[in-house]
């Protein structure tokens, strides 16, 4: 990985993800926010379902569209997070970059968590 890159995945929030679709099999894109907390890369959002975590669920495999201070395609796995103490440590977090108005026991009980794995 170049250092444009590791800078990138350090600093910047915005990205865009392509899932493969879990009932078309087409590739979805769409823009969502990520975070970086002690160096593993996370994707949430507010609770409630969401399109892009059942494609991740169906097929983990994806692509991490970088396109703020760089631009990359990066290949990625997601790894849903169901393990309670992760959930309780990075979810405030998380909630807070986004400026979540739920409480943050509601996000860690209903809002899609992923890990991502990068390569």
């Amino acid at each position: 990985m170049n250092e444009e890159i590791a800078k990138a995945l350090e600093s910047d929030r915005v990205i865009d993800i392509t899932t493969v679709g879990r009932k078309s099999g087409e590739p979805r894109r769409r823009e969502l926010w990520f975070c970086n907390i002690d160096g593993s890369l996370y994707l949430s959002g507010i609770p409630g379902k969401r399109g892009w975590y059942a494609n991740m669920l169906a097929n983990p495999a994806f692509t991490f569209h970088l396109k703020e201070s760089v631009e990359a395609d990066l290949e990625a796995t997601a790894i849903v997070v169901t393990d309670p103490d992760e959930r309780r440590r990075v979810i405030p977090t998380i909630a807070e970059r986004y400026g979540a108005t739920a409480p943050v026991e509601e996000w860690v009980a209903r809002s899609p968590l992923v890990r991502v794995e990068l390569g």
